[in-house]
């Protein structure tokens, strides 16, 4: 069937960027709100994409558009869900039904896509740290700009946002924090942070007193300096003491709010009134995640994103029913395998980082709520609270997706690592992630994960092997284990109850063959099969080698390998630099005789966003591309062995 492009109100038709906006009237802007917001639920509908943080936003979109002379001003969105409406209003809206799809717009600011994307965001708090960074060269370039950092609540959790306060603070510079308060980040906002943000938009006396002392401190303008000087500290002394905004003072800020998020009127008016005062300064905007989509305010972990046609009206899935059992995906036999084992293990517990919904280790907080952490978007902080836990002989599980965890990259070296604690990381959305795009790919785990010792660095081809690969790690005591795998379903193989303990430094044989040796890492491994097929057709014999362990290699497999064969491809889905090629390669260069080699990977370059399954095939990581670099191989040296 095809689908019919989405026509945009009237208003929002002749919106092509933020000079248009600005044409309009204060008095037209409730409607401009309503037609982007109709917009993004009809593109959406569609298309699929981020969906619940742009609708909360989308009145603070069209007030800083507004008011902002973008881009010159510059505007810096933190993670990017947020980010809809900005596109639709910087000249995107006719390619809006691209977005997060191969060759189309990126899911998230792109500063390669538009002018307007002042700062490329994919990993969450990152905003004040960069905005800080445009308003100190700006100062020192002597421009005349205003810089807006928008965060989310649920990215105050992590340290770098406090990093970055605590040095606009010192730093004095003019900028302009935005902080969109919406109870949530992906999953429901959890910590100290999150009660102290409650206690600020639920109090019913702060804004009537402030108010109140305003009004008062107005009697005694005539009193002279030193009355002047009495009320400014009675003013300070209340104001710390009556508004949990203090927290912000303390670290330099002038504090404003909390101010309703989806009154676009007077959002214009409060953000003119802030641009004319200087230094570093924090609006608190409360809004509601999901906003004027029913069915997205009342589940917001649900309505986050959507991958799938959905009634605008409704919000009922219009994929169709399928009677056949929906196949598990990995995340899912981590989550039900960790429970199993925590079941059988005391001294088990589960950690994630603000993503129990994706890595699934929700199951766990729900099942065994005692045993399961959430310590919200600090990566640095799971991974050091995972190694205290582990010096009392707890045994921790850090679920965290790879390209998340390179943000606590210095605790796995420094706290985990060099300790040589038993921690387990379990990496979810190894490999190419998909339709969010370089930032969220997950490519590097494999390298900087084998070069650190007192670790065992794991993937498996199959859901058995995840199974049984989480079973050796909670068995493994000799140092820290990790184990990547991939997003998307599992094989659907059928798969024992029972466990079997995998030695580390141990792979298996799936296949042999005589022509040449693939040796495979991960769940890219199955595309091999399929690529022996093609192979044989065209009259070669390829064995097919699952190595299991980029670290420590089989090094016996290796030397079969190696006595059987002269030709050799690896295959992983991550970087070729340092990866797991790269460790079969500095194997082999201590052999006297070795085999001709060819290391596939992703190259020294940056992926694009797109499905799993055209980013292999662009990669050349998919079936085609192993045939073809099979044959290139035999061909260039059919039966050479180097010396």
């Amino acid at each position: 069937m095809e689908i019919q492009p989405v026509v945009p109100g009237p208003l929002l038709a002749n919106i092509n960027s933020p000079d248009d906006l600005k044409k309009l009237s204060q008095d037209q802007l409730p409607q401009v709100c309503q037609e982007l917001r109709d917009y993004i639920i009809d593109v959406v509908s569609i298309h699929g994409g981020h969906f619940g943080a742009s609708l909360g936003v989308v009145e603070l979109t069209t007030a800083l558009h507004y008011v902002f002379q973008t881009p010159d001003d510059l505007l810096v969105w933190d993670v990017g869900h947020q980010a809809y409406g900005h596109k639709i209003m910087t000249g995107r809206r006719d390619n809006f039904h691209t977005n997060r799809k191969y060759d189309g717009l990126s899911g998230f600011p792109n500063r390669s896509e538009s002018p307007f994307d002042t700062f490329g965001v994919g990993h969450s708090s990152t905003s004040i740290s960069a905005g800080l960074g445009m308003s100190v060269a700006r100062d020192l370039l002597n421009r005349d700009q205003q810089v807006v950092a928008v965060i989310g609540d649920g990215a105050m959790t992590a340290g770098l946002a406090f990093e970055g306060l605590n040095n606009a603070g010192v730093q004095n510079s003019d900028i302009l924090v935005i902080l969109n308060d919406n109870r949530m980040s992906i999953d429901p906002n959890v910590g100290a942070l999150n009660e102290y943000l409650a206690d600020i938009t639920t109090s019913q006396t702060f804004n009537k007193v402030r108010d109140d002392l305003y009004n008062l401190l107005g009697y005694f303008r005539g009193a002279g300096d030193k009355m002047r000087k009495m009320a400014s500290r009675l003013e300070a002394a209340l104001t710390s003491a009556l508004t949990p905004g203090s927290l912000f003072r303390s670290l330099g800020f002038k504090y404003y709010g909390p101010v309703d998020g989806h009154n676009v009127k007077s959002l214009t008016r409060q953000l003119n009134d802030l641009k004319k005062v200087g230094g570093p300064k924090l609006l608190h905007v409360v809004t509601v995640k999901g906003k004027g989509f029913a069915p997205a305010e009342r589940d917001q972990v649900k309505w986050h994103a959507s991958g799938s046609p959905f009634d605008k009206v409704t919000g009922n899935s219009l994929v169709k029913k399928s009677d056949t059992k929906p196949i598990p995906k990995y995340q899912d036999v981590f989550a039900q395998t960790l429970i199993d084992l925590a079941k059988k293990n005391p001294k088990l517990v589960g950690i994630t980082a603000a993503m129990p919904s994706g890595t699934s280790m929700l199951k766990m907080m729900e099942e065994l709520p005692e045993r399961a952490f959430d310590v919200g978007i600090a990566e640095q902080h799971a991974v050091t609270f995972a190694a205290g836990l582990a010096t009392q002989g707890i045994k921790p599980f850090v679920a965290i997706y790879s390209t998340f965890l390179q943000r606590g990259y210095d605790q796995i070296v420094h706290d985990v690592a060099i300790q040589n604690l038993p921690v387990v990381f379990c990496m979810d959305r190894a490999g190419v992630a998909g339709a969010d795009g370089p930032t969220h790919h997950g490519l590097y785990d494999i390298a900087f994960m084998r070069c650190l010792p007192n670790m065992v660095v794991a993937a498996p081809m199959d859901e058995a092997d995840l199974r049984n690969m989480l079973y050796t790690a909670s068995r493994f005591d000799d140092g820290a284990f990790a184990i990547r795998y991939p997003r998307g379903e599992v094989t659907g193989m059928a798969v024992s109850d029972e466990y079997r303990y995998l030695t580390p430094g141990t792979g298996r044989i799936i296949a042999e063959g005589d022509d040449i040796a693939i040796l495979s890492y991960g769940t890219i491994g199955k595309y091999v099969a399929e690529a022996r097929e093609e192979l044989g057709r065209q009259g070669i014999s390829a064995g097919h080698y699952d190595m299991r362990f980029a670290k420590p290699l089989d090094t016996d497999m290796l030397d079969l390998v190696a006595r059987l064969h002269n030709c050799v491809i690896t295959i992983e889905d991550g970087s070729i630099h340092g990866g797991f090629g790269s460790a079969v390669a500095e194997y082999y260069m201590e052999r006297e005789k070795r085999p001709i080699m060819k290391i596939m990977g992703v190259a020294d370059r940056v992926v694009e966003h797109g499905s799993q399954k055209q980013l292999h095939h662009e990669l050349g990581l998919d079936a085609e591309g192993i045939v073809a670099e099979a044959i290139r191989l035999i061909k260039k040296q059919p039966s050479a062995i180097s010396s």
